[in-house]
């Protein structure tokens, strides 16, 4: 097998991630609870720290899939122990995609694991590597947003629901941002092996401008409203009302005020 050429310790688990899962763990529990005094600052943190995870497990489904291709070189990358300061560009992977959850509430799409792709064997590997990542964030959606499509809501309380429904938001954000078929991000990776060698050369210069290309797109409102009316569409689909991921962002933004409707349904 593959991933027999690489090393257990290539393999373990960061401390580094364990870290960031016990943030999530214990901040949950803060939010489930009503532990804390400000229950903003404890979804603040939960949703945070389980936004990260989610990036962590974005970038390690990248780089276990190129492994299973035929990339061993992941492994002595660090990519395999879901540590994010190993990722080629941390301020990409991890830094940015925060500070635009604090900013706008969108997922941005995490960036760097390298893949060498020239050890990749085959159009269909080459396409599944891409889409690993971004299917991750779909996965962690359908998780998220399981006890609302289950009808499982008695007995879970309103911060942790809306927290939930919040997370859930920017899991399909990312998932929808991630699988468009725009230079530089994994959708392009999906189709590039498919392309033709005249098209893949006359679009490469283009590809360190296209996540730039869709942020400025989503700045003009007529995008930018039927972009969150198709986020807003999926997640009623699976059982998340406009109000649910409206306080979860509420509650997020605590340093912003309550919001009085929302304290009153809480």
């Amino acid at each position: 097998m593959t991933t027999a050429t690489t090393r257990p310790s290539d393999r373990r688990i960061s401390p580094v991630f364990v870290g960031i899962l016990a943030v999530t763990a214990v901040t949950g529990w803060a939010t489930w609870t009503g532990f804390a005094e400000q229950p903003g600052v404890a979804v603040f943190l939960f949703v945070t720290a389980a936004w990260v995870v989610s990036l962590c497990l974005h970038e390690y489904a990248h780089a276990r899939t190129a492994l299973h291709g035929g990339d061993i070189t992941v492994g002595a990358k660090g990519y395999l122990t879901l540590n994010p300061l190993k990722y080629t560009h941390a301020l990409l992977s991890i830094v940015l995609p925060v500070v635009f959850v604090i900013m706008g509430g969108i997922g941005l799409p995490g960036g760097a694991v390298f893949i060498e792709r020239s050890r990749i064997r085959g159009r269909w590997r080459h396409s599944l590597i891409s889409a690993a990542g971004p299917l991750t964030n779909v996965v962690f959606a359908v998780v998220c947003t399981a006890p609302f499509w289950l009808d499982t809501l008695d007995g879970v309380p309103a911060d942790f629901r809306f927290a939930l429904a919040f997370l859930a938001l920017l899991q399909v954000t990312a998932a929808i941002l991630n699988f468009l078929p725009v230079p530089g991000l994994d959708g392009y990776g999906v189709i590039e092996p498919w392309l033709s060698y005249s098209v893949k050369r006359q679009v490469e210069p283009f590809a360190p401008f296209g996540l730039l290309f869709v942020f400025a797109l989503l700045w003009v409102p007529s995008v930018n409203g039927a972009f969150f009316d198709v986020i807003d569409a999926i997640l009623r689909t699976l059982g998340i009302t406009d109000v649910d991921s409206y306080c979860g962002q509420s509650l997020y933004r605590f340093w912003e005020g309550s919001d009085d409707f929302c304290s009153v349904i809480r």
